[in-house]
């Protein structure tokens, strides 16, 4: 299924690399360690969606082109994505997967979110996306995980569907999304 839709999707995706070269200039690809099934790293794959920084330590929101936001709102800049589910590092429907600093934080009931391969889409994803905190996205993928059925897909799919035709919660209030809260100790859990 996923080959037949990356075969299908595969004039977009050309037609995004080519958009993406014209307007912001290689790299293409963006590519960022994430924690997938067991806390297993692996290379996430997305378009590229901000311009080269033009000072150091420029902030990334600053960064982010009109073109860039566009592939975000859309959702377009996740299409590489399929090549994450083709390796078998991520699947279409689970937990988006999370950045290794941010999971070395998690509490034990946290780290359940671990056990399933991470989505391209999922529960936390159609219920507010970045409009949520972390702690309410977490426990949305840990609700996922403990009711996942075949209708619960289907259903994640058509609210995935209808959210890139009407898009919410792309960016929290003010167009930073909010980062993980690391707790008070700031020690990694093991």
């Amino acid at each position: 299924m996923v080959f037949v839709a990356g075969v299908l999707l595969l004039p977009a995706i050309l037609l995004v690399a080519l958009l993406v070269t014209w307007r912001l200039g290689g790299p293409v690809f963006f590519r960022q360690a994430r924690s997938g099934l067991n806390g297993r790293e692996f290379s996430i794959l997305k378009f590229r969606t901000m311009r080269d920084p033009a000072y150091p330590g420029e902030p990334d929101p600053d960064r982010l082109s009109r073109f860039g936001a566009l592939l975000r709102a859309t959702s377009l800049d996740e299409l590489p994505q399929l090549w994450n589910v083709l390796r078998g590092d991520m699947s279409l429907i689970g937990p988006r997967p999370t950045l290794p600093e941010q999971v070395v934080h998690y509490s034990p009931r946290q780290r359940g979110r671990l056990v399933v391969r991470p989505g391209i889409t999922g529960w936390a994803q159609v219920r507010g996306r970045n409009s949520l905190s972390w702690p309410e996205r977490i426990e949305l993928d840990l609700w996922y995980i403990g009711n996942r059925s075949v209708w619960l897909d289907l259903r994640i799919v058509g609210l995935t569907l209808l959210s890139l035709v009407k898009p919410r919660g792309v960016t929290a209030e003010g167009g930073i999304n909010p980062g993980f809260p690391i707790p008070a100790d700031s020690s990694p859990r093991s």
